[in-house]
Formats: structure tokens, sequence, C-alpha cells
């Protein structure tokens, strides 16, 4: 399954991006913490540039959070600073200004030294589709500023957001990148939700989905479902699902579009447990 999807306003925000780095302190790498590789648009490195940079692992309330430890770790290695956040329940939130203060210590001192009074921190916030922007924003101005949605592509113009007297934040649309080389990644941004599910195959989404619970997560999708035993054939998996769960139609046969629906919609609001898809060994 090869995956393409590059709005306009997607191309478009990436020249606007590049244009407004001489005005930014700072760049806010937002990924989702269930996918800290995966949603990670490789162009970013190239339009970034050597701008500090801090990377905000969203949605950690729903990943495996040992997992999110090691990916932490891993950035840290690599370094580039990171903080666990979750926009919806303001998990990390107060963390953010405090370690953008650390990492740009050293650029206020020698601006003060020059006789530049003090300003807030200029921060750019960029990030795939539906990976929180906008609901992270809202978090930290205390007020809804931006769209918010369960769908990718809400926001599509750049604005300018006072976050208190510290913090000034520009928040740009989801950048995608034009084509996924590597399939796995396309799959897996496609069962958290980062793509538009009307141009996807769901049931190729949710056999993927399936797979990988079987192999990283059995106990949790035993649970879920009532599975006594895992079934080895993902037809006899989906069979299974689709009985328990009433996804039937006329004739006692399986509806796969109505059990893949059900699938990947409790895989994206925490039904199936907290998940992470990435592995570090997958570097």
């Amino acid at each position: 399954m090869t995956i393409q999807w590059f709005p306009g306003h997607m191309a478009k925000a990436r020249r606007q991006v590049t244009e407004k780095l001489k005005l930014i302190d700072i760049v806010y790498e937002l990924v989702d913490a269930r996918l800290p590789l995966s949603s990670r648009n490789p162009m970013i490195d190239e339009i970034v540039q050597n701008k500090p940079r801090l990377v905000l692992l969203n949605k950690a309330d729903l990943a495996d959070k040992k997992l999110t430890e090691e990916w932490m770790k891993h950035f840290k290695d690599n370094g580039i600073p990171s903080i666990a956040v979750d926009s919806q329940t303001g998990t990390g939130m107060k963390q953010i200004v405090a370690v953008s203060k650390e990492i740009l210590k050293e650029k206020f001192e020698r601006l003060a030294a020059k006789g530049v009074r003090h300003r807030p921190i200029r921060a750019l916030i960029v990030g795939i589709p539906n990976v929180g922007k906008s609901t992270l924003i809202n978090r930290l101005a205390k007020k809804n500023i931006t769209k918010t949605g369960d769908r990718p592509g809400v926001t599509t113009a750049q604005q300018w957001v006072k976050v208190g007297k510290e913090l000034e934040l520009l928040d740009t649309p989801g950048i995608l990148w034009p084509k996924f080389e590597d399939e796995l990644v396309g799959y897996k941004l496609a069962a958290t939700g980062a793509i538009k599910d009307a141009i996807l195959n769901l049931q190729e989404i949710a056999v993927f989905a399936l797979k990988f619970l079987t192999e990283y997560y059995p106990g949790q999708l035993q649970e879920r479902y009532g599975l006594e035993e895992i079934p080895e054939e993902i037809g006899d998996l989906f069979d299974e699902i689709g009985k328990k769960r009433g996804c039937m139609m006329a004739g006692g046969y399986i509806d796969y579009d109505k059990t893949s629906e059900l699938v990947l919609r409790e895989i994206r609001s925490e039904k199936l447990g907290k998940l992470t898809f990435d592995r570090l060994h997958e570097i």
C-alpha cells in the first residue's frame, strides 16, 4: 500500500515555515508519543535547519509509558531534549516553558549583555496533521484560540498565539510528506488516525493493526474482545471479533468493513489500552 497525501496548504505551510525561521528562537516539534519516529516528518531537519529544538511527545497518556521513556532517552542521546506531554489532560504542560528557558539561557544572556530587554520566547510549533497542535496551543493559552478536531487538516493557516508573558507561539498547518517510502510508516500513521480515512483501505489498515497487537500486546487484545486464545489466521481473528461485536451482514456473514472500523476506532480511543507502535530496534 502506497499512501500519497500532500494537500496544497501543506506545500504552502512548508514555504511559510522556512520564511518565518529568522523570527524564531526555538522549534517545538510535536510528535505522537505512540509513533515517536513515524510521526516525525523527515523533512523537518531540513526545514528547521540549526534552530534549537524541543521534541514534545504528545498523546503520552495513550502511549506505552515504558517505551515513551526509552524514546526520550534516545532523543537525549542524540542531543535533542524532549518532554512527554498530553494536550488533552495537561500532562507535562508546565515543563515546556521551563525547559525552553534552559535551552535558550545562553542566547538570552547574550542579548541581555547587548542591552536587549527581556522579551517572550518565540517558538514555532510544527508537526504532522492530527498530532494535536491546536489542542496543545489552546491548553497552553488556557483558552480556545485555535480550531481543534479529531481529523487531520483542521489547521490551514499560520497564526501567532500569546501564552502568558513568557511565550509566543507560531502555529502552522500540519505538514505531511508527499509520499511514504516506508510502507510500514504509512500503516502506523493510518492506524492512529494521522491520515484521512476516506483515502484509505481500512481493511488493510485493520489487518496491520491486528497483526501488530497479536505480536506486541496479545493480552490487551484478548481482554478487549474476550478471546480465549488468538487465532493464528488473521481472517479467523476478524471473524471472532466480528461475531463478538455483532458486525454481521444478512446470511450470517461477517461485515469486514464494519469490523475494521470498530478495531481502528477502539485503537484510537484507548479501548485497547496504552499502545506504542514504534520500537527502537526498528531504527
